[in-house]
C-alpha cells in the first residue's frame, strides 16, 4: 500500500522566508486583483465589453515599463514589435464596436483604471514569486479579492443570495475557468517566465471576449 505524506499549509507558510514587506506586498496584490475585477465590471454599465477589452490590451505596457523601473528587465525589439502587434490587432477586432460618447469616456476611465489595477496585481506577484509558491499564493490573493469585491457589495446593498439558477451556474463557470485554470497559471507563470510576457498572453482574453460578443 503506496503511503502519501500528508501536507499541512500552515506549517509550509510559516517556513516561508517572508517578512513584512513581503506580505504587504502580498496583501497589495489581492487587493488590487479586486479593484481590477471591480473596476472592470463597473465600465460595463458604461461602455461595451469589446471596447473595455481594448483598454485592458493596454496592459502589458504597463507592465513592460514597471518591471523596468522595478526589476530592471530590459525588452528586446522583438518582444515590443509583438506586443504592438497584438495591441492593434485587439484594437482592429473590436473597432466596429467602439462607440464615443460621455458614458462611453466613463466606462473607458473605469477600465483603465482596471487595467492598471491588473497591472500592479501583476507586478507583485513577480516581486513574491521566488519567496512563496504559487499555489499558497493564489489562494491568498483569491480571498483577499474576493473580500474586497464583498465588502464593496454589502456597503452599495447588493444581494448576495437572490439570483436565478442559470446565474449561480454562470458564477461556478467563472470561478473555476478564468480563476483555477486563469489566473492561477498566470501566478504560476511569474517565477518563470516574468510578468512582461504573462500579461502579453492577457490579451488574448480581449480577442476572443471581442470575436464571441454579443450585442444586446
Amino acid at each position: 500500500m503506496i503511503q502519501t505524506k500528508r501536507i499541512d499549509p500552515w506549517k509550509t507558510l510559516r517556513s516561508l522566508q517572508m517578512g513584512r514587506k513581503e506580505w504587504s506586498i502580498v496583501f497589495i496584490a489581492g487587493v488590487f486583483l479586486g479593484l481590477h475585477f471591480l473596476f472592470w465590471m463597473e465600465s460595463l454599465l458604461y461602455t461595451s465589453v469589446a471596447s473595455s477589452m481594448v483598454i485592458l490590451t493596454l496592459q502589458p505596457l504597463f507592465v513592460m515599463i514597471g518591471s523596468y523601473f522595478l526589476f530592471k528587465e530590459r525588452v528586446t525589439i522583438l518582444s515590443t514589435l509583438c506586443m504592438i502587434a497584438a495591441v492593434v490587432g485587439s484594437m482592429i477586432i473590436a473597432w466596429g464596436d467602439i462607440g464615443v460618447s460621455r458614458e462611453a469616456l466613463i466606462g473607458d476611465g473605469l477600465s483603465l483604471l482596471g487595467t492598471i489595477s491588473m497591472s500592479v496585481y501583476m507586478l507583485a506577484g513577480q516581486k513574491v514569486s521566488h519567496k512563496i509558491p504559487a499555489n499558497f499564493y493564489s489562494v491568498i490573493v483569491f480571498f483577499l479579492g474576493g473580500s474586497a469585491m464583498l465588502v464593496y457589495s454589502l456597503v452599495n446593498h447588493f444581494s448576495l443570495t437572490d439570483y436565478r439558477p442559470a446565474d449561480w451556474t454562470y458564477f461556478v463557470l467563472l470561478a473555476v475557468i478564468p480563476t483555477i485554470f486563469g489566473h492561477f497559471l498566470f501566478n504560476l507563470l511569474l517565477k518563470s517566465i516574468g510578468a512582461t510576457t504573462v500579461s502579453v498572453g492577457v490579451i488574448g482574453e480581449s480577442v476572443c471576449t471581442s470575436v464571441n460578443r454579443v450585442d444586446t
